[in-house]
């Protein structure tokens, strides 16, 4: 489907928007750290991480629709298990969703795979 270089491109941009917004939108006063969307939704008991887990699958589905391969998908797939496991610890989740920002890692391992710049 996603074949030229120009689509992929335009794919790597949307994902680095979504990334964006819910990995590093919001900057936390008084420090050199953000936080996003994601990682303000995890703070909220029982429903929080889950909405962070449907959040991530995005990236999973554009990944599919640009033909990533297997081990590609995987890799993706593992940064969001890791990311919401972790997440399930109280309070220690939240601060690890702040650093480990797996919709920004993906982002990057989609765009290497795709070879956009």
């Amino acid at each position: 489907m996603l074949n030229n270089a120009e689509t992929n491109e335009h794919l790597i941009k949307k994902l680095e928007r979504f990334s964006r917004f819910t990995d590093s939108s919001i900057g936390i006063p008084f420090t050199r750290f953000r936080m996003g969307f994601d990682s303000l939704v995890g703070f909220i008991p029982g429903i929080g991480d889950s909405v962070g887990l449907a959040l991530s699958l995005y990236p999973i589905y554009l990944a599919m629709h640009a033909n990533a391969g297997f081990f590609v998908i995987a890799r993706m797939l593992f940064n969001i298990g890791l990311d919401f496991l972790v997440g399930l610890i109280p309070l220690l989740g939240d601060v690890f969703d702040i650093y480990f920002k797996a919709n920004i890692r993906n982002t990057a391992i989609l765009k290497r795979h795709l070879n956009v710049p």
